[in-house]
């Protein structure tokens, strides 16, 4: 095949205070045309900066290639000048970028954007750049393209953004793709969306693709070769079939290790379950099965008798379980008469000592849904009931109180620390607010303890958080979350933010607490295989509502509602013969349309503790 990219003994360094670094060591590659390479590793692998030496889009202030041949087309790009090298990028080079809100120019509609690279380089008119832009628009599957043409970055969904970006990078039909972590911020289903748009473009273009990614399961279905760096050289490179059939550096091992596969049983938790107290009976019961049932039916109702059982309605009182949620609803209001309802009268509960995943796309409502448990937004209406006690209905003072006993581990490790605090007092604040210790010696062996728990080194206490990596920072977090000893921990999207090798490594520590401590969690996330593995049980949301509900194994051996079909069919398996044998059911974006029903819907159980949701005429018809 005809050689496209030549990389050879590529060396960067950065400079810092008199103090240089280096990030690439002296890597080689090719990729030939038409072909899809992946270079994969984690984050500080080197792997992106590679990708910006190529395109010279280094700071130069800052940065140094020390050595190293780019060749493309038989050019040498290390030897252009910024001229050159701005006419080749956007005509001969596309580059996609991780963030597609913080590379999209605000202040400019997106047709503008693609319209402005097709008349610098194709110096074409402006009708002609604009019939062209609303092609390329329809061409990533952007629907109603001279509609959007018109419209501004912050109008469009995360989704849509990133395939703005693709139609800009593609615009000039360049032989060369360059996507750096296109997919990272984005769900699983618009994740196998994007992933499907570039498969197409590349298909109708010809254009060969360099993607930078941390996800194994992406380069298996997109990838033909592998490149695998780990602090700045390569450490295997091979046809991606062999990589992952067989591996040969430890490292690759570790990595391919790392990546949970939803298409492997479950495995068991290490021999922990934490009972309710059998005297603490209230009038809402749980059945065996997961659903918070009202008792009300158990005294004999005939008019119920034969009919399919929904959260609220049940005969067999149990013990009540740690947390119950009743017909939760959390609005938000717009202006303009506008009401979002993010949440939408759900119901359920979550036994002492389990984890309950809740998964969904973006804008589903689980993060507000745990964020409504918590009192972080006052709940519009429904009841949150903790040991029994409505939450919702507690005084602030009482409120208080009830934070030693439910706590929450944010998303973005770095965003929820203070950064001009030293870890010590991000952790004792809490501590502080409730009056836990009695004086500073006693404070500062605490927190040393903590971060001993969580596995820190105890003298990072005085140190601040940017001097942490993301996986040490998220470990402060949960340390933060643990000082007050609580017994319930909201996990919002504590993963999303990590590399595949840390990810693991956080659920471990966290199972470990679940156990030694006896802690209760919801644990929200979009990563569906990673869900399945923390969980005992798991609940899907959509638009608001909760769709399915089941014990893991079972909700993904046999998924029943059509958007838990779809979520699962997204996500991609770490395997190159399944990947090149799937078909994805993909799904639209345009949440606005209630397109699978729900208004109206009520929770059917199909198997004992398996509930989907079910339009009302469906069980009239029943």
């Amino acid at each position: 095949m005809e050689k496209l990219l030549q990389v050879s003994n590529l060396r960067v360094s950065f400079v810092a205070r008199e103090t240089e670094t280096e990030a690439v060591r002296g890597v080689s590659f090719e990729l030939n045309k038409g072909e899809t390479l992946g270079i994969v590793g984690e984050s500080g692998s080197g792997k992106s900066v590679t990708a910006r030496a190529i395109m010279r889009l280094l700071p130069e202030a800052s940065s140094r290639v020390k050595s190293g041949e780019v060749m493309f087309l038989g050019q040498n790009l290390a030897q252009k000048s910024r001229k050159e090298m701005e006419a080749i990028r956007g005509r001969d080079i596309g580059m996609i970028f991780q963030d597609p809100m913080t590379s999209l120019n605000p202040t400019l509609r997106i047709g503008e954007q693609i319209a402005e690279t097709l008349r610098k380089h194709r110096k074409i008119s402006k009708r002609e750049a604009k019939t062209e832009a609303v092609e390329m628009l329809k061409l990533v599957g952007i629907r109603d393209p001279e509609t959007r043409f018109n419209q501004y970055p912050h109008e469009f969904s995360g989704g849509m953004r990133q395939r703005a970006m693709i139609a800009i990078a593609l615009a000039c039909r360049p032989s060369l793709l360059i996507a750096d972590e296109p997919t990272t911020a984005l769900d699983v289903t618009i994740q196998a969306q994007i992933l499907n748009v570039m498969k197409q473009m590349q298909e109708k273009l010809g254009t060969a693709i360099v993607l930078i990614t941390h996800d194994l399961g992406v380069v298996a279905g997109m990838c033909d070769r592998v490149v695998v760096m780990k602090s700045g050289e390569i450490v295997e490179e091979g046809r991606t079939e062999d990589i992952f059939a067989n591996p040969q550096h430890p490292y690759t091992k570790k990595l391919l290790n790392a990546l949970p596969r939803l298409d492997e049983p479950k495995k068991p938790k290490r021999g922990r379950t934490f009972q309710a107290d059998p005297s603490d009976i209230g009038t809402n019961a749980v059945d065996a099965n997961g659903v918070v049932r009202n008792n009300e039916a158990a005294n004999g109702d005939s008019a119920s008798a034969g009919a399919v059982h929904v959260p609220g309605d049940a005969p067999n009182a149990a013990a009540r379980p740690l947390l119950e949620v009743r017909s939760l609803q959390q609005h938000f209001n717009l202006g303009k008469g506008r009401t979002l309802r993010a949440v939408n009268d759900i119901s359920f509960f979550i036994r002492e000592g389990e984890t309950l995943g809740m998964v969904g796309e973006s804008g589903s409502g689980k993060s507000t849904t745990g964020r409504a448990i918590l009192r972080l937004h006052e709940p519009t209406s429904g009841d949150v009931l903790y040991r029994g006690m409505a939450v919702n209905r507690l005084s602030a003072k009482e409120m208080k109180l009830m934070r030693r006993e439910m706590q929450m581990i944010f998303q973005d490790p770095y965003a929820s620390l203070n950064p001009r605090l030293k870890v010590l007092d991000i952790i004792g604040e809490a501590m502080d607010v409730h009056g836990l210790t009695k004086d500073a010696n006693q404070r500062r062996a605490r927190v040393e303890e903590l971060l001993e728990m969580v596995g820190l080194d105890p003298a990072f206490a005085l140190r601040y958080p940017h001097e942490f990596s993301g996986g040490q920072r998220q470990r402060i977090g949960i340390a933060r979350a643990l000082a007050v000893e609580p017994k319930f921990i909201v996990c919002d999207e504590p993963l999303s933010a990590l590399d595949v090798s840390i990810q693991s490594q956080i659920v471990t520590l966290l199972e470990d607490l679940q156990q030694k401590l006896g802690l209760t969690y919801l644990f929200i996330a979009h990563d569906l295989s990673m869900v399945k593995h923390i969980s005992d049980r798991v609940a899907v949301m959509y638009a608001g509502k909760i769709v399915e509900l089941a014990e893991s194994e079972e909700l993904y051996n046999n998924p029943q509602h059509p958007y838990t079909q779809s979520l699962l069919a997204a996500i991609p398996v770490p395997d190159p013969t399944i990947e090149s044998k799937k078909k994805r059911t993909l799904l639209e974006e345009d949440h606005g349309e209630d397109k699978y029903g729900l208004e109206g819907s009520e929770l059917v159980e199909v198997s004992p503790g398996h509930w989907v949701a079910v339009q009302a005429k469906e069980l009239a018809g029943d």
